[in-house]
């Protein structure tokens, strides 16, 4: 199920991505406008450098398949499931920890975004350069 979800999530984030030329030209109905102003970002499966609230480093893999793999500031690793749910970035580690949903920013021009936890945690993330 939370594959699906990252799947119906992706293919909304890409259809949202597509070219828009006809709307330059013709002026679009204001109910056509709405929903793509309220889709909230997600991200995409990639490799990720988190910078957290102490200026510590840390790293985020989030696989195609809805998995992800996250390594700590002190290198501990952290494997799970990864979800968008209700516009928020959700990751469910394996084992008795709970999920997290993260609210996340729209990204900038070098892809970097900021994302909130629910206690009001924000780290600074920025897609790792190939």
């Amino acid at each position: 199920m939370k594959k699906l979800v990252l799947i119906a999530a992706l293919a909304a984030l890409s259809a949202c991505s597509e070219k828009t030329d006809e709307k330059a030209e013709t002026a679009a109905p204001a109910s056509e406008e709405a929903p793509a102003a309220a889709a909230a970002p997600t991200t995409a499966p990639g490799s990720y450098d988190v910078k957290m609230a102490d200026g510590t480093m840390a790293s985020t893999v989030i696989n195609p398949d809805g998995t992800y793999v996250d390594v700590g500031p002190d290198g501990k690793e952290i494997k799970g499931k990864f979800a968008n749910k209700d516009g928020k970035d959700c990751f469910d580690p394996d084992g008795d920890e709970p999920e997290a949903c993260w609210t996340v920013s729209a990204p900038g021009a070098d892809g970097s975004f900021t994302a909130t936890d629910p206690k009001g945690v924000t780290v600074t993330v920025t897609p790792k350069k190939s």
